[in-house]
Protein backbone atom coordinates (compact mmCIF):
# COMPACT_ATOMS: atom_id res chain seq x y z
CA UNK A 1 0.00 0.00 0.00
CA UNK A 2 1.23 3.57 -0.63
CA UNK A 3 0.28 5.37 2.79
CA UNK A 4 -0.44 9.28 3.12
CA UNK A 5 0.81 10.35 6.35
CA UNK A 6 0.65 14.03 7.50
CA UNK A 7 2.80 15.71 9.63
CA UNK A 8 5.71 12.95 8.55
CA UNK A 9 8.56 15.32 9.56
CA UNK A 10 6.98 15.87 13.46
CA UNK A 11 8.17 13.64 16.46
CA UNK A 12 5.28 11.04 16.17
CA UNK A 13 5.04 11.19 11.88
CA UNK A 14 8.83 10.34 11.48
CA UNK A 15 8.95 7.36 13.90
CA UNK A 16 6.30 5.91 11.96
CA UNK A 17 7.78 6.83 8.58
CA UNK A 18 10.68 4.66 10.26
CA UNK A 19 8.76 1.82 11.10
CA UNK A 20 6.89 1.19 7.67
CA UNK A 21 10.03 1.83 5.60
CA UNK A 22 12.11 -0.48 8.33
CA UNK A 23 9.27 -3.30 9.12
CA UNK A 24 7.22 -3.16 6.39
CA UNK A 25 6.80 -3.60 2.34
CA UNK A 26 4.83 -0.16 2.07
CA UNK A 27 5.22 3.28 0.65
CA UNK A 28 4.71 6.14 2.50
CA UNK A 29 4.07 9.57 1.12
CA UNK A 30 5.05 12.26 4.05
CA UNK A 31 3.09 15.76 3.26
CA UNK A 32 4.40 18.13 6.09
CA UNK A 33 4.68 22.15 6.41
CA UNK A 34 7.56 21.92 7.94
CA UNK A 35 7.04 23.94 11.19
CA UNK A 36 8.89 24.96 13.52
CA UNK A 37 8.54 21.52 15.45
CA UNK A 38 9.56 19.58 11.84
CA UNK A 39 12.96 17.75 11.52
CA UNK A 40 13.44 16.68 8.14
CA UNK A 41 17.08 16.54 8.74
CA UNK A 42 15.87 13.53 10.95
CA UNK A 43 14.28 11.62 7.81
CA UNK A 44 17.38 12.02 5.58
CA UNK A 45 18.20 8.08 5.74
CA UNK A 46 14.74 7.36 4.51
CA UNK A 47 14.82 9.57 1.69
CA UNK A 48 17.02 7.02 -0.92
CA UNK A 49 14.52 4.50 -0.71
CA UNK A 50 12.24 3.97 -3.96
CA UNK A 51 9.25 3.48 -1.20
CA UNK A 52 9.08 7.09 0.48
CA UNK A 53 8.26 10.35 -1.08
CA UNK A 54 8.14 13.66 0.61
CA UNK A 55 5.79 16.80 -0.13
CA UNK A 56 5.90 20.31 1.56
CA UNK A 57 2.59 20.81 1.82
CA UNK A 58 0.26 22.39 4.31
CA UNK A 59 -3.17 20.90 5.24
CA UNK A 60 -4.75 24.40 5.39
CA UNK A 61 -4.30 24.78 1.56
CA UNK A 62 -7.40 22.87 -0.03
CA UNK A 63 -6.16 22.99 -3.89
CA UNK A 64 -2.62 21.81 -2.75
CA UNK A 65 -4.02 18.82 -1.12
CA UNK A 66 -6.33 18.12 -3.94
CA UNK A 67 -3.56 17.75 -6.28
CA UNK A 68 -1.52 15.79 -3.87
CA UNK A 69 -4.33 13.35 -3.57
CA UNK A 70 -4.90 13.23 -7.09
CA UNK A 71 -1.18 12.84 -8.14
CA UNK A 72 0.17 10.82 -5.33
CA UNK A 73 -2.99 8.25 -5.26
CA UNK A 74 -2.62 6.51 -1.81
CA UNK A 75 -4.24 3.84 -0.47
CA UNK A 76 -4.82 5.57 3.02
CA UNK A 77 -4.55 8.29 4.96
CA UNK A 78 -3.03 8.57 8.51
CA UNK A 79 -3.37 12.15 9.98
CA UNK A 80 -0.90 13.70 12.37
CA UNK A 81 0.04 16.73 11.47
CA UNK A 82 -1.41 19.28 14.19
CA UNK A 83 -0.08 22.16 16.95
CA UNK A 84 0.31 20.13 19.67
CA UNK A 85 2.03 22.14 22.78
CA UNK A 86 -0.65 23.42 25.01
CA UNK A 87 1.24 26.40 26.38
CA UNK A 88 1.82 27.66 22.96
CA UNK A 89 -1.97 27.35 22.76
CA UNK A 90 -2.51 29.76 25.97
CA UNK A 91 -0.68 32.47 24.06
CA UNK A 92 -1.80 32.08 20.61
CA UNK A 93 -4.69 29.90 20.48
CA UNK A 94 -5.88 31.55 16.46
CA UNK A 95 -3.14 29.00 14.98
CA UNK A 96 -4.46 25.93 16.71
CA UNK A 97 -7.69 26.80 15.57
CA UNK A 98 -6.63 27.51 11.62
CA UNK A 99 -4.29 24.07 11.78
CA UNK A 100 -6.17 21.49 14.55
CA UNK A 101 -10.09 22.12 12.84
CA UNK A 102 -9.62 23.61 9.31
CA UNK A 103 -6.83 22.16 8.31
CA UNK A 104 -8.20 18.76 9.24
CA UNK A 105 -11.32 19.38 7.57
CA UNK A 106 -9.64 20.69 4.15
CA UNK A 107 -8.25 16.79 4.74
CA UNK A 108 -11.30 15.17 5.18
CA UNK A 109 -12.75 17.00 2.17
CA UNK A 110 -9.99 15.78 0.01
CA UNK A 111 -10.21 12.39 1.23
CA UNK A 112 -13.89 12.11 0.67
CA UNK A 113 -13.26 13.70 -2.41
CA UNK A 114 -11.00 11.53 -4.20
CA UNK A 115 -12.41 8.13 -1.75
CA UNK A 116 -15.82 8.58 -4.03
CA UNK A 117 -13.69 8.64 -6.85
CA UNK A 118 -12.27 5.13 -7.00
CA UNK A 119 -13.06 2.04 -7.96
CA UNK A 120 -14.75 -0.41 -5.70
CA UNK A 121 -11.71 -2.53 -5.02
CA UNK A 122 -9.64 0.29 -3.75
CA UNK A 123 -12.57 1.80 -1.81
CA UNK A 124 -13.19 -1.33 0.04
CA UNK A 125 -9.09 -1.13 1.43
CA UNK A 126 -9.17 2.60 2.06
CA UNK A 127 -8.65 4.24 5.40
CA UNK A 128 -8.18 7.31 7.13
CA UNK A 129 -6.67 7.43 10.68
CA UNK A 130 -7.59 10.33 12.68
CA UNK A 131 -4.65 10.29 15.06
CA UNK A 132 -5.91 12.62 18.15
CA UNK A 133 -4.67 12.79 21.87
CA UNK A 134 -6.25 11.75 25.65
CA UNK A 135 -6.45 15.36 26.26
CA UNK A 136 -9.55 15.68 24.82
CA UNK A 137 -11.52 13.83 27.64
CA UNK A 138 -10.31 16.66 30.05
CA UNK A 139 -8.56 15.32 33.72
CA UNK A 140 -9.22 12.73 35.53
CA UNK A 141 -9.63 12.41 39.60
CA UNK A 142 -7.33 10.15 41.73
CA UNK A 143 -9.34 6.86 40.63
CA UNK A 144 -10.40 5.52 37.09
CA UNK A 145 -9.25 5.72 33.36
CA UNK A 146 -10.35 7.06 29.83
CA UNK A 147 -12.29 4.93 27.44
CA UNK A 148 -13.50 5.28 24.48
CA UNK A 149 -16.56 6.09 26.19
CA UNK A 150 -15.48 9.04 28.04
CA UNK A 151 -17.14 12.00 27.38
CA UNK A 152 -15.05 14.77 25.93
CA UNK A 153 -13.86 17.85 28.69
CA UNK A 154 -11.06 19.74 26.69
CA UNK A 155 -9.33 22.48 29.42
CA UNK A 156 -6.80 23.83 26.53
CA UNK A 157 -7.43 25.63 23.05
CA UNK A 158 -5.29 22.57 22.19
CA UNK A 159 -7.00 19.96 23.47
CA UNK A 160 -10.43 22.14 22.17
CA UNK A 161 -9.44 22.19 19.01
CA UNK A 162 -8.10 18.71 18.52
CA UNK A 163 -11.26 17.41 19.81
CA UNK A 164 -13.00 19.08 17.47
CA UNK A 165 -11.26 18.15 14.77
CA UNK A 166 -11.90 14.34 16.41
CA UNK A 167 -16.04 15.30 15.79
CA UNK A 168 -15.54 16.28 12.46
CA UNK A 169 -13.63 12.93 11.40
CA UNK A 170 -16.51 11.31 13.05
CA UNK A 171 -19.23 12.88 11.02
CA UNK A 172 -17.38 12.45 7.65
CA UNK A 173 -17.36 8.96 8.57
CA UNK A 174 -21.43 8.70 9.73
CA UNK A 175 -22.60 11.21 7.07
CA UNK A 176 -20.42 10.98 3.79
CA UNK A 177 -18.96 7.13 4.63
CA UNK A 178 -15.48 8.28 4.83
CA UNK A 179 -13.52 4.85 6.29
CA UNK A 180 -12.28 6.80 9.16
CA UNK A 181 -10.82 5.30 12.38
CA UNK A 182 -9.65 7.32 15.19
CA UNK A 183 -6.72 6.99 18.00
CA UNK A 184 -6.27 8.68 21.41
CA UNK A 185 -2.79 8.50 22.60
CA UNK A 186 -1.62 8.92 25.95
CA UNK A 187 2.26 11.53 26.58
CA UNK A 188 4.17 10.17 23.75
CA UNK A 189 8.40 10.20 24.75
CA UNK A 190 11.49 9.28 22.81
CA UNK A 191 14.29 10.35 20.49
CA UNK A 192 14.39 13.38 18.57
CA UNK A 193 11.35 14.84 20.31
CA UNK A 194 11.31 18.44 20.10
CA UNK A 195 12.53 20.18 22.83
CA UNK A 196 9.42 22.49 23.96
CA UNK A 197 8.11 18.82 25.61
CA UNK A 198 8.87 17.53 28.97
CA UNK A 199 11.48 14.99 28.79
CA UNK A 200 13.59 16.28 25.89
CA UNK A 201 13.88 19.88 27.42
CA UNK A 202 14.82 18.31 31.55
CA UNK A 203 17.60 16.24 29.59
CA UNK A 204 19.03 19.64 27.64
CA UNK A 205 18.69 22.03 30.45
CA UNK A 206 20.27 19.66 32.93
CA UNK A 207 23.14 18.60 30.42
CA UNK A 208 23.44 22.70 29.54
CA UNK A 209 23.22 23.00 33.45
CA UNK A 210 19.93 25.28 33.12
CA UNK A 211 16.77 25.30 35.67
CA UNK A 212 14.34 22.30 35.35
CA UNK A 213 11.15 24.16 35.62
CA UNK A 214 8.51 22.50 37.19
CA UNK A 215 5.01 23.41 37.53
CA UNK A 216 3.29 23.96 40.40
CA UNK A 217 4.21 20.85 42.97
CA UNK A 218 4.39 18.66 40.31
CA UNK A 219 2.06 15.93 41.42
CA UNK A 220 0.45 16.37 37.37
CA UNK A 221 -0.08 12.43 36.26
CA UNK A 222 0.37 11.55 32.89
CA UNK A 223 0.33 8.34 31.50
CA UNK A 224 3.50 7.97 29.27
CA UNK A 225 3.74 5.84 25.86
CA UNK A 226 7.18 5.54 24.11
CA UNK A 227 7.09 6.74 20.93
CA UNK A 228 8.02 3.77 18.54
CA UNK A 229 5.48 1.64 20.86
CA UNK A 230 2.84 4.34 19.65
CA UNK A 231 4.02 3.97 15.56
CA UNK A 232 3.10 0.20 15.96
CA UNK A 233 -0.16 0.42 17.70
CA UNK A 234 -0.87 3.04 14.71
CA UNK A 235 0.26 0.59 11.94
CA UNK A 236 -1.76 -2.29 13.54
CA UNK A 237 -4.52 0.65 14.10
CA UNK A 238 -4.36 1.36 10.25
CA UNK A 239 -4.20 -2.07 8.73
CA UNK A 240 -6.88 -4.00 11.03
CA UNK A 241 -9.19 -1.56 12.41
CA UNK A 242 -12.97 -1.17 12.46
CA UNK A 243 -13.68 1.80 10.42
CA UNK A 244 -15.78 4.11 12.27
CA UNK A 245 -14.43 2.69 15.64
CA UNK A 246 -12.02 4.72 18.39
CA UNK A 247 -8.88 3.07 19.70
CA UNK A 248 -7.36 4.24 22.63
CA UNK A 249 -3.67 4.17 23.32
CA UNK A 250 -1.54 4.44 26.46
CA UNK A 251 1.63 2.91 27.93
CA UNK A 252 0.09 1.62 31.24
CA UNK A 253 2.59 4.38 33.13
CA UNK A 254 1.32 6.79 35.25
CA UNK A 255 3.69 8.70 36.71
CA UNK A 256 4.21 12.08 38.35
CA UNK A 257 5.66 15.01 36.64
CA UNK A 258 8.13 15.50 39.63
CA UNK A 259 8.87 11.70 39.19
CA UNK A 260 9.69 11.78 35.41
CA UNK A 261 12.29 14.87 36.09
CA UNK A 262 13.39 12.93 39.30
CA UNK A 263 14.26 9.84 37.06
CA UNK A 264 15.52 11.55 34.33
CA UNK A 265 18.48 13.12 36.64
CA UNK A 266 19.02 9.92 38.29
CA UNK A 267 19.84 8.31 34.33
CA UNK A 268 21.78 11.16 34.09
CA UNK A 269 23.97 11.14 37.22
CA UNK A 270 25.04 7.24 36.04
CA UNK A 271 25.16 7.79 32.63
CA UNK A 272 26.79 11.61 32.67
CA UNK A 273 27.70 12.86 35.89
CA UNK A 274 27.78 16.35 36.43
CA UNK A 275 31.20 18.08 37.05
CA UNK A 276 29.79 19.13 40.75
CA UNK A 277 26.69 17.83 42.46
CA UNK A 278 23.65 16.36 41.13
CA UNK A 279 21.20 17.00 38.51
CA UNK A 280 17.99 16.94 40.47
CA UNK A 281 19.78 20.49 42.28
CA UNK A 282 18.63 22.22 39.02
CA UNK A 283 14.85 21.37 39.55
CA UNK A 284 12.27 24.78 40.71
CA UNK A 285 9.34 25.24 40.63
CA UNK A 286 7.02 28.00 38.91
CA UNK A 287 3.62 29.20 38.79
CA UNK A 288 1.08 26.56 37.23
CA UNK A 289 -0.03 26.95 34.04
CA UNK A 290 -3.72 28.11 33.72
CA UNK A 291 -6.29 24.89 33.42
CA UNK A 292 -3.72 22.60 34.21
CA UNK A 293 -5.04 18.71 34.10
CA UNK A 294 -4.01 17.02 37.20
CA UNK A 295 -4.21 13.29 35.88
CA UNK A 296 -4.85 11.26 32.75
CA UNK A 297 -4.80 7.65 32.55
CA UNK A 298 -5.75 5.54 29.44
CA UNK A 299 -7.57 2.52 29.60
CA UNK A 300 -6.29 0.80 26.33
CA UNK A 301 -7.89 -2.67 26.50
CA UNK A 302 -10.07 -2.37 23.43
CA UNK A 303 -6.99 -2.16 21.07
CA UNK A 304 -5.52 -5.02 23.52
CA UNK A 305 -8.69 -7.44 22.99
CA UNK A 306 -9.28 -6.58 19.21
CA UNK A 307 -5.56 -6.31 17.96
CA UNK A 308 -3.69 -7.69 20.08
CA UNK A 309 -1.60 -4.73 20.70
CA UNK A 310 0.65 -4.22 24.16
CA UNK A 311 3.57 -1.63 24.47
CA UNK A 312 6.90 -3.41 24.26
CA UNK A 313 8.48 -0.86 26.45
CA UNK A 314 8.34 -0.44 30.00
CA UNK A 315 8.65 3.55 31.56
CA UNK A 316 12.05 2.23 32.90
CA UNK A 317 13.64 0.93 29.65
CA UNK A 318 12.18 3.62 27.07
CA UNK A 319 13.20 6.19 29.46
CA UNK A 320 17.00 4.64 29.13
CA UNK A 321 17.02 4.48 25.66
CA UNK A 322 16.06 8.23 25.38
CA UNK A 323 18.66 9.29 27.62
CA UNK A 324 20.94 7.61 25.69
CA UNK A 325 19.59 8.67 22.19
CA UNK A 326 20.28 11.95 23.56
CA UNK A 327 23.81 11.39 25.16
CA UNK A 328 24.75 9.83 22.09
CA UNK A 329 23.75 12.85 19.70
CA UNK A 330 25.21 15.25 20.84
CA UNK A 331 25.13 17.78 17.53
CA UNK A 332 21.17 17.21 17.32
CA UNK A 333 20.85 17.61 20.87
CA UNK A 334 22.60 21.08 20.61
CA UNK A 335 21.26 22.28 17.51
CA UNK A 336 17.52 21.48 18.54
CA UNK A 337 18.68 23.35 21.65
CA UNK A 338 19.79 26.59 20.07
CA UNK A 339 16.57 26.36 17.66
CA UNK A 340 14.05 25.83 20.47
CA UNK A 341 16.04 28.86 22.17
CA UNK A 342 15.41 30.80 18.85
CA UNK A 343 11.82 29.75 18.53
CA UNK A 344 10.65 30.08 22.11
CA UNK A 345 12.47 33.38 23.22
CA UNK A 346 14.79 33.16 25.47
CA UNK A 347 12.63 35.22 28.04
CA UNK A 348 10.05 32.68 28.42
CA UNK A 349 11.16 29.18 29.23
CA UNK A 350 8.71 26.35 29.11
CA UNK A 351 7.45 24.52 32.20
CA UNK A 352 5.68 21.39 33.20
Amino acid sequence: MKILITGGAGFIGSTLCRHYLNETENQVLNLDALTYAADRAGLAELEASPRYDFVEADIREADRLAAVFSEGRPDGVIHLAAESHVDRSIDGPAEFISANIVGTFNLLQAARRYYEGLDETRRRCFRFLHVSTDEVYGSLGDDGFFTEETAYAPNSPYSASKAASDHLARAWNRTFGLPVIISNCSNNYGPRQFPEKLIPLMIINALEGRPLPVYGDGANVRDWLYVEDHARALALIFARGRPGARYNIGGHNEIKNIEVVRTVCALLDELRPAAAGKYSDLMTFVADRPGHDRRYAIDAGKLERELGWRPRETFESGLRRTVEWYLDHEDWRRAQSQAAAERLGLGAPLAF
